[in-house]
């Protein structure tokens, strides 16, 4: 039984990291898509202004 208890850790973490990267995927695009692009492309804007 100690080989169920060495493998259950790494499996669970597999698992959630593959719903994780599921969430990611799913809330790419949709209608908000410029929105939230407009919004990056601002802050990027700001930040190359306060670089230089």
């Amino acid at each position: 039984m100690d080989y169920v208890s060495a493998i259950v850790p790494p499996l669970v973490m597999a698992i959630g990291f593959g719903f994780l990267v599921r969430a990611i995927i799913r809330s790419q695009g949709g209608a908000q898509k410029a929105k939230e692009d407009a919004a990056a492309d601002a802050m990027a804007a700001t930040t190359g202004r306060a670089a230089e």
